[in-house]
C-alpha cells in the first residue's frame, strides 16, 4: 500500500471518529408542563378586581379609533371611560348585573343586555366586555377555550375563545403578579389593541 492510499485511509478513519464523537443536535421544544400553566392560573385566579389605565386602538370596517381609557372592574360591575387623543372623554360604559349602559360626551345614554351589541350600535365597533376582564389578566374566561398556547413560565401567548383570537405580546411584574400589558384581539371585522400602562387595586 503506497503512502497516498495510507493517507486517504487514515483521513477516512479520523473522519469517522469525529462523526462518532460529535454531539448530535436535537430540536428541543421550550414548552412548560401543564402543571406550570395551571399553577400560574391558580395564582391569578385570586384577582377578582382591578383598575387599569392605558391606551386602546381599534380598527373596524375600515374605520379607526385610538385614545386612552380607564377601567375599574369587580365581580358585579365594570366602569370604563374612553378618551380622545386630546384627553376629552368621549364615552363611558357601565356594566351592572342587570344591564350595560353607554353614555356619550353629550350625556345621551343607551342601555342593552349585551356590551358587544351596545358598543357596535353606539361606537361602530364591538367591545367584548364579557370575556375581556379575564383576557386582560392573561387567563381564559370561564367557558371553554378553543385553543391556547403558553410560554415556559406558564403565561399565555395566544388564546382562541368566543370568536376572538387573542395574542399576548408582553408581560410585566405587577404587585407580585405577572400580567399582560400589551394585548391584541381580533375577531371578524375588528381588531383591538390594548396597552396597559398601569395596574392598580389588584386584590380578591
Amino acid at each position: 500500500m503506497n503512502l497516498t492510499c495510507i493517507s486517504v485511509l487514515l483521513g477516512f478513519v479520523a473522519l469517522l471518529q469525529a462523526c462518532a464523537s460529535a454531539p448530535v443536535s436535537k430540536s428541543v421544544e421550550n414548552a412548560p408542563s401543564n402543571a406550570i400553566y395551571q399553577q400560574h392560573l391558580q395564582r391569578i385566579a385570586a384577582i377578582q378586581q382591578f383598575s387599569i389605565k392605558g391606551r386602546i386602538g381599534v380598527q373596524a370596517d375600515g374605520k379607526g379609533f385610538s385614545g386612552r381609557l380607564t377601567w375599574q372592574h369587580d365581580n358585579v360591575s365594570d366602569d370604563i371611560a374612553l378618551y380622545s387623543p386630546l384627553g376629552g372623554q368621549i364615552a363611558s360604559i357601565k356594566r351592572t348585573v342587570e344591564k350595560v349602559t353607554l353614555e356619550d360626551a353629550k350625556g345621551n345614554s343607551i342601555s342593552a343586555a349585551d356590551a358587544e351589541m351596545l358598543t357596535q350600535t353606539a361606537l361602530g365597533w364591538r367591545l367584548p366586555l364579557t370575556g375581556l376582564a379575564d383576557w386582560s389578566l392573561g387567563r381564559p374566561a370561564r367557558n371553554t377555550a378553543q385553543a391556547s398556547v403558553w410560554d415556559a413560565q406558564g403565561h399565555l401567548i395566544s388564546l382562541k375563545q368566543d370568536g376572538w383570537d387573542i395574542e399576548y405580546q408582553n408581560y410585566s411584574a405587577q404587585n407580585g403578579y405577572f400580567l399582560p400589558n400589551k394585548i391584541l384581539l381580533k375577531s371578524e371585522g375588528v381588531t383591538l389593541k390594548l396597552l396597559v400602562e398601569q395596574w392598580d387595586n389588584l386584590n380578591n
